[in-house]
């Protein structure tokens, strides 16, 4: 069976693990390889890397820091920021991504999600969809360039494209819950998950065990956490361990 997958997260700034609220006000929240080595030793299902500065910045991912995480792990890695050519996503596959994520680039650049199935296949390749809930339009707008940027795009219309154009994950980040502590946005997941067929990932607001399994009842394959794992509140063992408690089949 397919297991429910409990992924950390390391926003990666500078080389260094930051973690915010809303995409903002970052602190440092460790070294990468060390975070990444923990969270392997803890028994997480597979890892994300984002590079929250390269798309702001207007540079690639940094390849010597996704190196040296892979270098500690036996677990699946997606990594995203700053991946908005063919070549940017060889260059993260080359250096030890099983899997690259896109938002900023695919939303300018919509065919760059068929060129990379196409050539990779749809399971290397994730649309990281950053929404906020919008006040006009659509319930809720992609955001870009880590959250500066509203769109006005709807999302549940741009999950559907991105999964047709060849997505075969989608990374749903609430922007209005990220690093909140309130619980992801269960809503947003619904709609996300009644409109596409890839498997979801939801992210954005976890604070307990109790969120993650409201998540994947809500329709997420997976579920990411980033700030209660950084700051040492829970691992992913005891997070494991409330859910299959609770009832929620987990990979041991």
């Amino acid at each position: 069976m397919l297991y429910p997958r409990i992924i950390p997260c390391l926003d990666v700034r500078d080389g260094r693990v930051v973690k915010g609220v809303r995409f903002a006000n970052l602190r440092d929240a460790g070294d990468p390889v060390t975070c990444a080595a923990a969270y392997r030793d803890q028994g997480a299902d597979e890892l994300v890397l984002l590079d929250v500065s390269a798309t702001p910045e207007g540079r690639g991912n940094a390849l010597e820091v996704v190196r040296a995480v892979r270098a500690v792990l036996n677990i699946p890695l997606t990594v995203g920021g700053g991946v908005g050519t063919v070549d940017s996503a060889v260059a993260l596959l080359d250096a030890g991504a099983d899997k690259v994520a896109l938002n900023s680039a695919a939303v300018a650049d919509p065919s760059l999600l068929s060129k990379l199935s196409r050539r990779f296949g749809a399971q290397c390749i994730v649309l990281a969809l950053d929404a906020a809930r919008s006040e006009a339009g659509p319930p809720w707008e992609v955001v870009t360039h880590s959250g500066k940027r509203r769109t006005g795009k709807d999302a549940e219309a741009w999950a559907r494209r991105a999964a047709e154009l060849g997505a075969g994950e989608i990374l749903l980040t609430s922007f209005d819950r990220d690093g909140t502590g309130l619980g992801y946005d269960l809503e947003l997941i619904q709609a996300i998950a009644n409109s596409v067929r890839v498997p979801i990932v939801a992210s954005g607001g976890a604070k307990d065990s109790r969120h993650l399994a409201a998540a994947l009842e809500a329709g997420a394959s997976a579920v990411l956490a980033a700030s209660i794992l950084h700051d040492g509140e829970t691992t992913v063992a005891q997070l494991k361990s409330k859910l299959s408690l609770a009832g929620v089949e987990v990979r041991p």
